[in-house]
């Protein structure tokens, strides 16, 4: 009999979950968020949970849904099964050896490890990965109808409400013009106290980006992210050299390869991590850490993932030494139903980090299997 926990099964079932309204970003425009939803099991009967999720099916990246699924059943489980749980790092070894890519698998994988090395040893994941240096979070919320009206009405009623006091804008599908005219005319609206970021997902190329910054920038937006192409690191360094507004690099800094790169050349003032981006917590960790040594601020971003991935991802980004920028962690706001019996507790413009085992929260069966893709 081993004296370690053996992986008896590896699960992914996609599940569709509504949104409380569509949701317009420059690529497409999401109606509702498709999620895996991961499930491994041990021989000690201890079950962890985890989350691979990306926007608008391939839209955003080269992992769907249904590639993740694959990817997990036929190609990174076999490599679990009889293994022993408790050891993460050779799991993902072992995975990075021999699957290439696949980062939001990953991801979603090894929450679920960690997840359940938690509740076996009966501590939070964030106290897996070191402690946590802060227990609540900011959330900022993406303003993403499309319609100027529109956001301004649900800006002001959630500042009414105090959930939110910092706003994300979606732009770069419409003429640069257009776009910039519905941010200034939102940043006017919601006043200086309020503070706006501009999402471009890359739709500019590097004049239309110095153009149209400079117009942001006059207007009192306090934050750029993504403006160009991801492969542009030296547009991102000179974007970021010529403007005092910060460039945040999104999609650029996916991996640590990227952070190390860009840092070197100052490639964004703000790095924006995500753990599907990034293959996990860990990675995420060692990206904060490459940002912090290179005096580059941290933002905790978002796949718009559900609770579970977003719980995994407050949890991480509640170790980091600093985090400049907050979050985004709003994912589970944005739908109208959970999977979970236990959701994230969002509360004057923070969200509360759980310190229960594990992730720390609960998972819903007869929800999970309700939403399941049939």
């Amino acid at each position: 009999m081993a004296d370690f926990p053996r992986i008896t099964s590896v699960e992914a079932d996609i599940i569709e979950l509504p949104t409380i309204r569509p949701h317009k970003l420059s690529m497409t425009t999401m109606m509702s968020q498709t999620m895996v939803i991961i499930k491994i099991t041990s021989d000690d009967g201890i079950i962890g949970w985890g989350e691979a999720t990306t926007i608008g099916g391939m839209t955003y990246g080269p992992e769907s849904p249904e590639a993740m699924k694959l990817t997990i059943e036929r190609y990174i489980s076999p490599l679990l099964s009889g293994k022993d749980a408790s050891n993460i790092n050779a799991l993902m070894l072992d995975i990075n050896k021999n699957v290439k890519g696949s980062t939001f698998a990953k991801a979603g994988i090894e929450t679920a490890l960690l997840d359940a090395l938690g509740k076996r040893l009966n501590v939070s994941v964030s106290q897996l990965l070191g402690g946590a240096v802060r227990i609540e979070l900011p959330v900022l919320w993406t303003l993403a109808s499309g319609n100027t009206e529109k956001d301004i009405e649900e800006a002001q009623y959630l500042i009414s409400i105090n959930r939110h006091d910092t706003f994300k804008l979606k732009i770069g599908s419409n003429e640069p013009k257009k776009d910039v005219a519905h941010v200034v005319a939102i940043k006017k609206a919601l006043g200086e106290n309020i503070k706006i970021t501009v999402d471009i997902n890359q739709a500019w190329d590097e004049f239309t980006a110095k153009t149209w910054i400079k117009v942001l920038q006059e207007n009192g937006v306090d934050l750029i992210e993504q403006p160009i192409i991801k492969t542009n690191f030296d547009g991102l360094a000179r974007l970021t050299e010529f403007f005092h507004v910060p460039i945040m690099a999104d999609e650029a800094v996916a991996t640590t390869e990227d952070a190390m790169k860009l840092a070197k050349i100052h490639g964004g003032s703000v790095f924006a991590v995500k753990i599907m981006k990034a293959g996990g917590l860990y990675n995420s960790a060692k990206i904060a850490a490459i940002a912090d040594a290179a005096d580059i601020a941290l933002y905790g971003g978002t796949m718009l993932e559900g609770t579970i991935g977003s719980v995994a991802s407050a949890h991480v980004f509640s170790t980091f030494n600093k985090l400049q920028w907050g979050t985004e962690l709003f994912g589970p706001l944005l739908l109208t139903d959970d999977i979970v019996t236990n959701p994230m507790v969002f509360k004057d413009r923070q969200l509360s980090v759980p310190n229960s085992p594990g992730l720390g929260i609960e998972i819903d069966t007869d929800k999970l299997n309700h939403f399941k893709r049939k």
